[in-house]
């Protein structure tokens, strides 16, 4: 059973114990839409000042396109051809893409008006690409690189469960 923790406020020790929660609530499940809806749950919780988190998954029909998987947040767009917005973008190059504002990103594609700066990082396992993870904050530039290493971190404990 998970259970709900107040963090520190010390950055790396918050960090370890969410990630530390993490492994345990994936490490015995191998349903990939549980272990995306649980991570998902507990980066709602953890990160301040976002407006949507959530997977998109690589459509395992067409494989030309994302759709939209387990989230947090406003009704989302359902789907994304690879190539296309940051989250697109993001799979087909398979590299973390950090937007500080998604208004100067070209093809960006606004699923939420309110979205400023959002940061998309792929999802790859067994060497396959299976999804991104996509967080978006109504603040612009909200991501700094610790924010995306540790999101990175975050995916990598992620991906050896999907």
């Amino acid at each position: 059973m998970f259970q709900s923790k107040a963090y520190s406020g010390n950055r790396e020790e918050d960090e370890a114990t969410v990630l530390t929660q993490l492994d345990s609530l994936i490490r015995d499940e191998t349903d990939a839409i549980a272990n995306l809806a649980n991570a998902a749950a507990l980066l709602a919780h953890y990160l301040h000042d976002v407006s949507w988190v959530g997977f998109y998954r690589v459509d395992p029909v067409s494989r030309g396109e994302l759709v939209l998987g387990p989230f947090h947040g406003l009704p989302a767009c359902v789907r994304i051809p690879l190539g296309k917005g940051v989250c697109g973008t993001a799979a087909a190059r398979r590299a973390t893409i950090n937007v500080p504002d998604v208004h100067a990103f070209p093809g960006h594609i606004a699923c939420d008006a309110a979205s400023a700066s959002e940061v998309v990082i792929p999802l790859v396992s067994g060497g396959q690409l299976v999804g991104v993870l996509d967080v978006d904050s109504p603040l612009p530039a909200r991501f700094t690189a610790a924010d995306v290493a540790w999101l990175e971190r975050f995916v990598a404990v992620l991906s050896r469960r999907l």
